[in-house]
């Protein structure tokens, strides 16, 4: 028998020991699900219950999972293939159960096998819990950046923490947003395995003492408070279970769960004190941090998954090589986002205080091993620490960053002549803001490459956030457009245009996505429309349904179903939308006698506990909706959605059934976005700035197949310069004028006139997100869209277009590109 873990690099089993392939057909599968049902969970066929189908059903899959995951792993071992580790805070992997069923080729089987017990299988996807790992583009991109390695046979580890909660629930209560906490792990989680043997002691606070050691002093960072980091493991399947990979989550857990000595002496609260601060770390994902406290924890969280990750990738280094001065040749660290920074202080403490490697030496490991991607422009995003509570919690650390720093302004300054106001622009060490550590430039020194996420993201990297830096190290920052991938966001979230394509041009896309381009010449075939339009009415009534369902809100599925789904943002301009919305409403009360299209306007997305404006934007659009879908004036021609507690799942209803993408931030802000990419696959028609990777989607959709508007990203600066006020703008357009006018008298908010009053006020003044700017604009693009909507073969070719050249940006591409040109792992990187 085969005794290996994922986790172990010991030799191959003799080919006796290793266990027969199983068989997939249904009669197979069927059996073993009885069996798992009797002997896995204790229940009769008879007295099984959906919940129990589930997981009977998910650990048949699981099983055929692990013999592939050992087999993966071995081979690595094997071959001593460079592995990628990718560090995130989130990854949003969704129900994996279809995922995992449709990737192994698994879909029919089990559909037939449950169906001999009368169990329907979309019944019992539907039960499983969204993994409450993240909360929007970071975590999902991460997802598919996990799924993608393991498609294109890159040996990858993602490494992130195990939310106990994770994201908030959202549930919306008379129009504003309240946030409940996710219980997904409430009844366990069968795909996960605990790695007790996978365990390291996290340190925090204490002190640091310098002692000698043949002449050179050697610092000890003595921690006053330690806590257990516990690993679980989940495995991530490829397309076609060719290769599966890790991904790794930590727990939080007190190294002594109880102090007997307070519970003895009848506090038998303040006994378990230790273990609730301990497990506090991984109970929530982003504690708000408008106060010290949840400052505090987040900078531990932080901290807490990136050394328990590096320990772990030196442990499993060291159990194959002799030594760390090779570790770049066999590792590759990937920092999705500014959150685990504090990575590289953690590793060059890791190599110099643990290992004994010389300071220069440990320098030269880190920046050859690590890789950053920057995922916002916006510079209150990326994550700056106050040096106190820093040096606080991990003094040793801080020491580090000092030491880096100062290295880091020498090269800056050897040879150059360089004003004050640069210095301090490369500095890590923030002056001029309370004495701050700035993540963004410690991970941007601490890496070797630095990436943005799309062309337009990449080159104003350059140009701002980073613009002194890249002055320093000209040659470090470079493009890595993001992608989706097409198993979940095509052939699983929309199984109907996957089988009306296969039928088209054939299987082969399903392997190489770039086949998807032989669907363009059937853009011009009547025909082939009429049965692409017919998945999409089918997608839509589907959605319909499901808003039926949880708002008793009748749609119109023959309505332009109009979408905007994101985290809600002042920048993502979920506030331009509901403004077109009211005009529109408006529009159509006064001059009934035009005709019309007619519309849904269809919103979802989370706000930050304490993000006051995003949760005004989502009572708002609530406010909206009431009115506008209660007024009979309005004769059915436009209704509103608010659908609460986005997630995956709920994207993969959504998607499929948009009409109208909505990717319409302010220009110059969005990093790229994948929404936009995972809605045109689906065809979907998008109206957008040119902002993120809507500049690439534009050079490859062309200018005819996608709506764009507004200001550029340069004008958007300069008039920002220029002190652009709304005012000036909202005098000269009676539409928004009105429309504005109409929520800042409370017209949409009875019970509370001025609810909104302060929302308003920050177009009418400042506008700096560009609203009133760019709204005459989006308007007319919106009217445009009515018109092509009029001659549906356009707009069935456009959509039909939209989904056929969308295959660049699979994920399996970015995947290729940083496997080549970053990490030099996997099959396109060795």
């Amino acid at each position: 028998m085969n005794t290996m873990t994922p986790a172990s690099p010991i030799a191959r089993s003799p080919a006796a020991e290793k266990p027969e392939p199983r068989l997939n057909d249904a009669d197979t599968i069927a059996t073993e699900i009885v069996e798992k049902l009797t002997y896995s969970i204790g229940k009769t066929v008879k007295a099984a219950r959906l919940h129990d189908w589930l997981e009977a059903t998910t650990l048949v899959v699981r099983d055929r999972i692990i013999d592939n995951w050992f087999d993966s792993t071995i081979r690595t071992y094997e071959r001593q293939d460079k592995r990628v580790c990718y560090l995130s805070m989130e990854f949003l992997i969704g129900r994996l159960l279809r995922d995992a069923i449709s990737n192994l080729n698994l879909t029919e089987p089990v559909r037939e096998a449950l169906a001999r017990y009368d169990v329907d299988l979309d019944l019992v996807e539907l039960l499983e819990p969204d993994a409450a790992l993240g909360n929007g583009g970071l975590g999902r991109l991460a997802a598919c950046f996990m799924e993608s390695m393991a498609t294109t046979g890159v040996p990858g580890f993602g490494y992130g923490i195990r939310y106990v909660h994770g994201f908030f629930r959202q549930e919306v209560v008379d129009g504003a947003q309240v946030e409940l906490p996710e219980t997904w792990l409430k009844h366990g989680n069968p795909w996960e395995f605990e790695r007790r043997e996978s365990s390291y002691e996290i340190g925090f606070g204490g002190k640091v003492s310098s002692i000698d050691e043949n002449g050179k002093p050697r610092f000890v960072w003595r921690p006053a408070e330690r806590v257990l980091a516990v690993a679980y493991d989940t495995p991530v399947v490829g397309w076609r279970g060719q290769h599966v990979n890790t991904l790794r989550l930590w727990s939080a857990q007190s190294l002594d769960p109880i102090l007997l000595d307070a519970f003895n002496a009848g506090d038998h609260i303040g006994a378990l004190l230790e273990s609730n601060k301990a497990e506090a770390i991984t109970r929530v994902l982003y504690p708000a941090d408008s106060h010290q406290a949840g400052q505090e924890l987040r900078l531990r969280q932080e901290y807490f998954f990136s050394s328990a990750s590096l320990q772990d990738i030196i442990r499993r280094h060291l159990a194959q090589h002799d030594d760390l001065t090779n570790l770049a040749d066999k590792v590759a660290i990937q920092l999705n986002d500014t959150h685990p920074a504090v990575s590289v202080a953690e590793l060059m403490r890791l190599l110099v205080d643990v290992h004994g490697m010389e300071w220069d030496a440990a320098w030269k490991v880190t920046r050859d091993t690590f890789s950053y991607t920057n995922h916002t422009l916006l510079p209150e995003a990326l994550e700056t620490w106050p040096i106190h509570l820093f040096e606080r919690l991990l003094p040793r650390q801080m020491q580090i960053i000092y030491q880096i720093n100062a290295e880091v302004l020498r090269e800056a300054t050897t040879g150059k002549e360089l004003d004050g106001a640069t210095i301090s622009a490369i500095s890590l060490i923030d002056e001029n803001n309370g004495r701050r550590v700035r993540m963004g430039q410690l991970a941007f020194v601490g890496s070797h490459a630095v990436n943005g996420v799309s062309a337009l993201h990449t080159e104003l990297m350059k140009e701002t956030v980073f613009r002194d830096l890249h002055k320093v190290y000209p040659t470090r920052i470079e493009n890595k457009t993001n992608g989706v991938t097409p198993r979940r966001w095509l052939f699983e979230a929309n199984p109907g245009l996957t089988k009306l394509i296969e039928e088209t041009i054939g299987p082969r896309f399903k392997d190489e996505i770039g086949e998807l381009i032989k669907l363009d010449p059937h853009s011009e075939d009547a025909g082939f429309r009429e049965r692409f339009a017919a998945v999409k009415r089918h997608n839509k009534t589907r959605l319909a349904r499901l808003v039926e369902e949880r708002l008793a809100i009748h749609l119109d599925p023959d309505a332009i179903f109009d979408i905007q789904v994101k985290r809600i943002h002042e920048y993502k301009r979920q506030l331009l939308n509901i403004l077109e919305t009211v005009a529109l409403y408006e529009q159509i009360r006064s001059l009934p006698h035009l005709d019309w299209t007619p519309r849904v306007k269809i919103f979802a997305g989370k706000a930050a506990p304490s993000y006051v404006q995003a949760k005004e934007i989502i009572h708002l659009a609530g406010d909206v909706a009431r009115v506008i879908n209660s007024d009979p004036t309005v004769r059915g021609l436009l209704k509103v959605v608010f659908i609460p507690n986005y997630n995956v799942s709920l994207a993969e209803i959504i998607m499929p059934a948009a009409d109208v993408s909505e990717q319409i931030s302010t220009a110059g802000l969005e990093a790229s976005g994948t929404g936009n990419m995972k809605f045109a696959l689906n065809g979907a028609l998008t109206i957008g700035t040119l902002d993120g990777a809507n500049v690439e989607m534009l050079e490859h959709l062309g200018e005819d197949n996608i709506f764009i508007f507004g200001l550029k990203a340069d004008e958007v600066a300069r008039m920002r310069a220029e002190d652009h006020r709304g005012q000036s703008v909202i005098d000269k357009q009676p539409m928004l004028r009105s429309a504005i006018d109409s929520i800042s008298a409370g017209v949409f908010s009875q019970d509370d006139p001025n609810r909104y009053a302060n929302l308003m006020n920050s177009i009418r003044d400042r506008d700096w997100w560009m609203i009133a700017a760019d709204f005459r604009a989006y308007w007319d693009t919106q009217r445009q869209l009515d018109m092509v909507w009029k001659d549906r073969a356009k707009w069935d070719a456009i959509a039909v277009r939209n989904t056929a050249r969308m295959a660049w940006f699979s994920s399996d591409r970015s995947i290729d590109e940083y496997a080549h040109d970053i990490w030099r792992a996997g099959p396109k990187g060795a």
